[in-house]
């Protein structure tokens, strides 16, 4: 062969690489099996958790799912009531992810290699509740609520269309479940969906971010963490040199600011492929996940929301509480047990470390309580249990959102620059299916809404804020 014809072939064979397009799904064993586990998952919490209806669960709680795995009348999956357990999959659907309730914890998810058999395996929690009725308590620490005019300054009517506003929807993704407002600290509306009340436990999803950081900034408080040193993470892998890893240098601040600087695993169309979708859904370690990723910026520069920021966070609380009895049951203890949250459960992956970034099943009264201790300024019933400084960090814009529109502070949601109809002041919780709970702290206003929005998605916290607004007029 000539130099010539070596050189054309040279050539064609340079042109037939480039046309190459690597589109090829790698994850997409991945993908099938968290597929199975999101389904297992849901529908176990569906099921023993919110204790919700076959129906309720394949019409309401998988309609996140693009194609769930069967149908209410059957399919490749198993419900064992008796065992309150659920596994997904099969030869036509992928692998069988399982997932069963345990008490005090809600439903644990299991490895691909684990089934029924292993149920007595995973984590419970066994802790009396405080003593009384709620029924019989009254209203925030129990369940009896007063029933009273509204204030002077609320107008009824107002506060009406702003319920309409957030039930009766022009898109049906937008799917409400419920809506609280509290006002001075009182339950001024009410309302829920049908087959929905005030016992229905639904995932909170992110807005557990927001729980884990209020205890968080508990041991802050106290001096047992602090806001501004090294996490302490024993990072992975386990190599030498351990004291010179660059992820030293990343702090609890930076965390819980989702500017960590780590590798970024659950964005970019990787959410449930690999990441936390691995500890979320298929039985992965949730500690181990987030303590491999690289450092790839210096921490504190850019703004990456990411499962495992806050993750690494409830790590470091585990370290500093010290021992596993005081971790299971700091939750229960320090917050929850003290404000009349008795219907929050926070659930763990298999190893018993809490998935805190999202996996909390409450009811919507419960998080009114949550949001209520906020308004109050970190006081409840005369105690403080929350310093003002430590809210004052929640409700300070990350630097590194800047460009972004000062949008997020410490896993807390900040009003972005851009909305001028409402006060600077209000801030919220914000989870996946539209769990939000907004404080507005110069109105003494506090609003929960829960739902199992799906699809497109795109309820709008701030606009129901700006509508529930119109109903509370100056006391001037």
């Amino acid at each position: 062969m000539n130099r010539l014809a070596i050189s054309l072939a040279l050539l064609i064979s340079c042109a037939s690489q480039a046309q190459q397009i690597d589109d090829f799904d790698y994850f997409s064993a991945n993908r099938t099996s968290i597929r199975n586990g999101v389904q297992a998952v849901l529908m176990c919490n569906g099921l023993f958790t919110s204790e919700r209806t076959m129906q309720q669960v394949f019409g309401q709680e998988l309609a996140y799912l693009p194609k769930p795995v069967g149908t209410v009348d059957g399919g490749e999956y198993v419900v064992d009531r008796e065992l309150k357990a659920v596994a997904v999959g099969g030869p036509e659907s992928g692998p069988v992810i399982s997932a069963a309730f345990r008490d005090g914890i809600g439903c644990v998810v299991m490895a691909p290699n684990q089934g029924f058999a292993d149920i007595d395996t995973l984590p419970v929690l066994d802790l009396p509740y405080p003593d009384g009725d709620p029924a019989s308590i009254p209203w925030p620490m129990g369940d009896l609520v007063e029933h009273k005019p509204l204030p002077r300054n609320v107008d009824e009517a107002a506060l009406q269309a702003a319920s309409d506003w957030a039930f009766d929807r022009e898109t049906p993704e937008q799917d409400t479940l419920s809506l609280i407002v509290v006002y001075k600290g009182d339950i001024v509306h009410e309302r829920y969906a049908d087959g929905v009340d005030m016992m229905t436990r639904t995932r909170t999803w992110s807005t557990a971010k927001s729980i884990a950081a209020t205890l968080i900034g508990m041991l802050v408080d106290e001096g047992r963490m602090k806001l501004d040193g090294p996490l302490g993470i024993d990072w992975l892998p386990d190599v030498e040199g351990d004291d010179k890893d660059p992820r030293n240098t990343i702090t609890l601040r930076h965390v819980l600011n989702m500017s960590s600087g780590l590798y970024p695993v659950d964005s970019f169309g990787m959410e449930y492929a690999t990441g936390s979708g691995l500890a979320y859904w298929n039985g992965a370690s949730s500690v181990d996940g987030a303590r491999r990723r690289a450092l790839y910026r210096e921490p504190g520069t850019v703004w990456d929301y990411e499962n495992y920021d806050t993750l690494l966070a409830v790590y470091a609380m585990k370290l500093a509480l010290g021992d596993p009895e005081t971790y299971a049951t700091f939750p229960r203890t320090e917050l929850f047990d003290r404000i009349g949250m008795r219907n929050t459960l926070v659930s763990t992956d298999r190893f018993g470390d809490f998935i805190f970034s999202s996996q909390v099943y409450t009811t919507a009264r419960d998080l009114a309580r949550f949001g209520l201790l906020y308004q109050q300024g970190g006081v409840w019933q005369g105690e403080r249990l929350l310093s003002t400084d430590w809210i004052e960090f929640e409700r300070t814009p990350a630097p590194s959102t800047a460009h972004r529109g000062n949008h997020y502070g410490g896993q807390f949601w900040l009003v972005p620059d851009d909305r001028e109809d409402i006060p600077k002041s209000a801030y919220s919780t914000s989870g996946n299916r539209g769990q939000f709970v907004v404080i507005v702290p110069s109105h003494e206003l506090v609003i929960v809404r829960r739902g199992l929005d799906f699809g497109r998605q795109g309820f709008n916290r701030w606009d129901l804020a700006r509508e529930v607004l119109k109903a509370i007029r100056s006391e001037g």
